[in-house]
């Protein structure tokens, strides 16, 4: 019969472990040795391959004992360069996963108070006014909103912040709830009064 070379992917790891320093009758076969039953449970008995398109078990061959160890010995080397392949990917998965920088966004409930923004790090998105009453005027205006901020025209009751960034350049995300502070008063110019020209009389 011919003999293939494939090993059982069930007893492959198995296959691992078998050296070929025991001292055994070098003609002895796998069936004579496996025969015993203090060797039944060894990793040799239970070895399977494949002989002309049928999984058997090295233990019901004829195969000598030392060619099943060189047999196995083969076998771990595929099984080193298998581990060595899978190791490599795994890093190049890895490496992928960590250029691939989330997008990763919290929202800022922040009350009393006519300005938003985000923490730092953090990209402002988005600002909303989420609670008013009519007694107070209503809905305020949105006044401005960029990067950094947003402002409305009054402050309001309560408004929610969204922020974004990603994931390696910013904290933890969180969605907090805080009371603001208004912001200072946007201070502006007003021109000194220019005396009145009185224009000279004029000769008859």
């Amino acid at each position: 019969m011919r003999l293939g070379k494939v090993l059982s992917g069930g007893l492959l790891l198995a296959a691992l472990s078998v050296t070929g320093c025991m001292n055994v009758p070098s003609e002895m076969t796998v069936a004579e040795y496996c025969a015993n039953p203090s060797k039944a449970n060894e990793n040799v008995c239970r070895l399977k391959v494949e002989i002309d398109g049928q999984s058997t078990a090295l233990a019901d061959t004829n195969m000598r004992l030392s060619d099943a160890f060189k047999l196995t010995a083969g076998a771990q080397a595929t099984a080193d360069s298998a581990k060595a392949d899978a190791a490599a990917a795994m890093a190049r998965a890895e490496e992928a996963y960590n250029k691939d920088d989330a997008m990763v966004c919290e929202t800022r409930t922040i009350q009393k108070t006519n300005v938003g923004s985000c923490r730092e790090g953090y990209t402002l998105t988005s600002c909303n006014q989420t609670r008013y009453t009519f007694r107070a005027g209503g809905p305020s205006i949105l006044r401005e909103i960029n990067d950094e901020q947003c402002r409305f025209n009054d402050r309001v009751l309560e408004m929610q912040v969204r922020c974004c960034g990603t994931a390696s350049s910013v904290p933890q995300p969180e969605d907090a709830l805080m009371e603001g502070e208004e912001a200072a008063p946007v201070e502006t110019t007003v021109p000194e009064d220019v005396p009145e020209e009185v224009p000279a009389p004029v000769s008859p």
